[in-house]
């Protein structure tokens, strides 16, 4: 595995590990944590999406420009080098779109994360303000 897709697929892991601490049920704090993290990450984590597309355009690149192997002049040993050559390009396309996605989904998560708590604050104060009222 080149290093570039090895490097996309640590992202990959980092962000389904994030992703999967977002959206772990917890207590409170452990809540306000976790947001306090992911907001701090999804701008370092914002540079994958043009690191992602340029690995996809290498791959249509790459797909578009490999040698066929058709007809009656290919042997064994060419035909098995070209099928697993087009798994390895599909294993990465798919962990092209996985970064992408769960970047998507974690930006996503993490501002239903941001708004609930706005709104948990919000609703705190209002019922504060209504204990006073009835005083």
């Amino acid at each position: 595995m080149a290093l570039e897709w090895g490097a996309l697929a640590l992202v990959v892991a980092a962000e389904g590990i994030l992703l999967l601490f977002a959206t772990f049920p917890g207590s409170h704090k452990f809540v306000k944590g976790i947001v306090a993290v992911l907001r701090s990450a999804l701008q370092p984590l914002l540079s994958i999406v043009p690191f992602a597309l340029f690995l996809l355009l290498d791959l249509y690149w790459k797909y578009e420009n490999h040698p066929r192997c058709e007809g009656p002049s290919c042997t064994i040993v060419e035909r098995e080098h070209h099928a697993k050559s087009q798994m390895k390009s599909q294993r990465n396309l798919l962990l092209v779109i996985a970064a992408l996605f769960l970047y998507w989904v974690l930006y996503r998560v993490t501002a239903m994360l941001v708004r609930i708590d706005h709104l948990q604050r919000k609703t705190k104060i209002q019922k504060d303000g209504d204990d006073e009222d009835s005083d």
